[in-house]
């Protein structure tokens, strides 16, 4: 008989109770098992010099775990985005590798341009263009790649207070851009007393771009320690998790009601609404109720930890008086999402997966509309872009 069993796909979770960072990534990774020698040899195909990658063994606390030292010199140049894209694509790195690297300088370049009011080429970087900020990212995209990671993970993220010293002087904490990287992301928060940054524009670029914001399935085979630069009363560390995963079948909440007396407008923002507040998906079903009435299901799926708030949601923003509840199980399909290089920019990419094959591709619909927009063109242009610059990678 043939061997069905899906095949096991390498998976890590980023377990913050501690914030994240670049060189906590680094830490975590290579004290999970990742080889510094590997990774600076990756490294040294940059065209950059005058760097240095180590990694030391500290125990802090009742922890033991790995410190990542990246040292390079400083320099007074501000790098703009097409100046580390062009770094990057002068290395000899796989091509997942610079495409990711890339698609988190993006994440930070709009999340600055945003902040500043102009767009995301016109950013200047000063930290996170600085050569140790393109060290650690592809870095960290290069150790997921070294250690045959697919997909990533990221738990709710503390955030910490107080004030962080920056180029343009003192900014408040979580750092401008952070706070936009994570909303952007829809990342979830969680509340601590923390008078210091934990969670920096680097770590959050990163999660935001790569990371799913949960806990998954698997089985787990090793973890590892991260230490940041900042010795404090609790571990300042960062956690990972790495094991395998076989095809996962999730177990999620289903929630139903049936609305025979709302307007379409109405229903479609409270579908909005629900999305927004963590539902995992949400659609309508015409159906017809008693006495020959036309109505709506509605219907949502969503994790138990979120069903208090959005049944609230439901009875406070629809005319429902009742709401069915019941837990099922769904196959899902692997995906992981890659920026591909147009004539219209950078386009993200959904790639769908099962049993470890890629057997579908979509563009991302807002990234698509974003450029027909900015260059007045029609979409299915931008589309057809896309699938061009996918069907020429090798």
């Amino acid at each position: 008989m043939r061997d069905s069993t899906p095949p096991m796909s390498k998976v890590i979770y980023f377990d913050c109770f501690s914030g994240i960072s670049g060189d906590m990534i680094l830490g975590a990774l290579c004290d999970a098992g990742l080889d510094v020698a590997q990774l600076r040899a990756m490294l040294n195909t940059l065209p950059i010099s005058a760097w240095s990658i180590d990694a030391t063994r500290e125990v802090r606390g009742w922890l033991s775990g790995t410190r990542m030292h990246v040292v390079a010199p400083e320099q007074d140049t501000h790098r703009h985005l097409h100046d580390v894209t062009a770094i990057i694509n002068a290395a000899t790195l796989p091509a997942h590798v610079k495409s990711q690297a890339i698609a988190v300088f993006t994440r930070l370049a709009e999340a600055e341009a945003h902040i500043h009011g102009v767009t995301a080429e016109e950013v200047h970087f000063h930290e996170v263009g600085a050569l140790d900020a393109i060290v650690d990212i592809v870095g960290i995209v290069a150790g997921l790649a070294l250690l045959d990671i697919e997909h990533v993970y990221a738990s709710p993220l503390p955030l910490g207070s107080g004030w962080v010293r920056a180029a343009h002087g003192d900014i408040p904490v979580p750092a401008p851009a952070t706070l936009r990287l994570l909303s952007e992301a829809n990342a979830p928060i969680i509340p601590d007393q923390a008078n210091f940054e934990l969670v920096t524009p680097t770590g959050a670029a990163v999660v935001a771009t790569l990371a799913q914001f949960r806990r998954p399935a698997m089985h787990l085979e090793r973890i590892g320690y991260g230490f940041g630069k900042k010795k404090t009363e609790r571990p300042n560390a960062l956690r990972v998790w790495i094991g395998t995963a076989q095809t996962p079948v999730e177990h999620v909440l289903l929630i139903e009601c049936n609305i025979d007396d709302q307007t379409p407008e109405q229903l479609a923002y409270v579908c909005e609404r629900l999305m927004h507040h963590g539902a995992r998906d949400v659609w309508q079903t015409a159906i017809t109720m008693k006495k020959g009435r036309a109505a709506v299901q509605l219907s949502l799926l969503c994790d138990a930890d979120r069903e208090a708030n959005l049944v609230d949601l439901l009875m406070r923003e629809s005319s429902t008086l009742g709401i069915r509840r019941q837990f099922v199980e769904r196959h899902v399909a692997e995906r992981d999402i890659q920026s591909v290089h147009t004539a219209y920019g950078l386009i993200r990419v959904k790639h769908k997966r099962w049993h470890g094959k890629r057997i579908a591709s979509a563009p991302e619909y807002e990234d698509c509309a974003q450029a027909a927009k900015a260059h007045e063109v029609p979409i299915q242009q931008v589309y057809h872009a896309v699938h061009l610059a996918l069907s020429t990678q090798p």
